[in-house]
């Protein structure tokens, strides 16, 4: 019981932390009004409150919709840049493989590695 008082449960806000909880309490905020308020117009209730309840809906759906469409090409972007990144490397590995090869005068038939 300890540990979990002595917890420091600090947060980094990152761009993709902001934005996931940016996004979810967007849609939290749909969900809720969805389910707590009014979906039919009351008797004696202006038809004002009524078009602003569901404009206020809808924006925060599309709002949710917005940022999960931009964290989806971030995420493409960070991936193609991770995908990138492995290849350079996996590039320079092969290179040295090949310039250590060459300097000991090991033929790539030949190395010890190879042989069962």
């Amino acid at each position: 019981m300890s540990a979990s008082l002595n917890y420091d449960a600090r947060v980094t806000w990152t761009p993709k932390t902001r934005r996931r909880t940016f996004g979810a309490l967007c849609l939290l905020a749909a969900v809720a009004l969805l389910l707590f308020g009014n979906t039919k117009p009351q008797p004696g209730q202006s038809h004002g409150h009524f078009v602003a309840y569901w404009a206020a809906c809808f924006v925060f759906a599309a709002l949710a919709m917005v940022i999960a469409i931009r964290d989806a090409g971030a995420l493409r972007q960070e991936a193609r840049e991770q995908q990138r990144a492995l290849f350079e490397s996996t590039l320079q590995n092969i290179e040295a493989e090949k310039r250590r090869r060459t300097q000991t005068g090991d033929a790539p038939g030949n190395s010890a590695d190879l042989r069962d």
